[in-house]
């Protein structure tokens, strides 16, 4: 267990670092996905805030069957990107935080770019 949590810091810093070198001024997409939920934020790295979020646990999301498919992810996704347009934002840098870019993960960023955000 330790070994795997050593070598997921480091991939996440990794992706991290590679993300902020290329970020040019725009807003960071982050992503954390636990076992039951999936949690994303625009974050402004140059002032260390968070513009907007969303999850499966927010006030805004109709209560929802399952909260861990991909379906759930990808409502999450759309709703993230309608309160970024709705600031402002348009385009953004995806990271995705060390977990690998397939299911939940690839589902909220489907659901991102279906609502209007690019990246």
């Amino acid at each position: 267990m330790a070994r795997f949590c050593k070598n997921f810091k480091r991939r996440t810093e990794r992706i991290r670092f590679k993300v902020r070198s290329k970020s040019f001024g725009k807003p960071r997409l982050s992503v954390f996905r636990s076992e039951r939920h999936i949690y994303a934020q625009i974050i402004d790295d140059t002032c260390g805030k968070t513009l907007c979020s969303a999850s499966t646990l927010g006030k805004d999301t109709e209560r929802m069957e399952k909260t861990s498919d991909c379906n759930a992810a990808s409502k999450v996704g759309a709703l993230i990107a309608g309160k970024a347009v709705g600031i402002g934002i348009k385009e953004v840098i995806f990271d995705r935080g060390g977990y690998g870019y397939h299911g939940r993960v690839k589902a909220l960023a489907d659901g991102a770019r279906s609502g209007g955000l690019l990246f």
